[in-house]
């Protein structure tokens, strides 16, 4: 069960509920349905990624970079923390979903490099 694809499918929607609750405010200022938005978005995509087993691999850069990817989770979780206790101050939760973002971004252009550089490295 916790091989499934559903957790990534679950996984992927989390990531675009959370950036469809980033970009709710531009459209519509005065709605807070952002707020919910966005925490469903963190939730579920910490839930799915500290429920999916990471990296079983040899490589410890991979390893490493997958629980990078669980931190930029936890991250948003913050972000959707300030977004209900400082509601008026929209600078802590952009931070903390920047940061969050930045990771996640980094770790999608990294774990193929890692892997990809991990098989050029096997000898034959």
């Amino acid at each position: 069960m916790r091989n499934s694809p559903l957790w990534l499918w679950l996984m992927n929607v989390g990531l675009l509920l959370i950036m469809l609750g980033t970009a709710m405010p531009l459209l519509n200022p005065d709605s807070t349905a952002f707020r919910y938005v966005f925490t469903i978005g963190a939730v579920l995509a910490t839930v799915c990624r500290l429920i999916t087993p990471g990296y079983q691999g040899k490589v410890m850069r991979v390893k490493r970079l997958a629980h990078i990817e669980v931190w930029a989770c936890i991250m948003f979780c913050v972000a959707a923390f300030f977004m209900w206790y400082t509601p008026e101050r929209s600078a802590d939760w952009l931070a903390f979903t920047l940061a969050g973002g930045v990771l996640i971004i980094y770790t999608a252009f990294m774990i193929p490099r890692a892997l990809r550089k991990a098989a050029e490295e096997q000898p034959k």
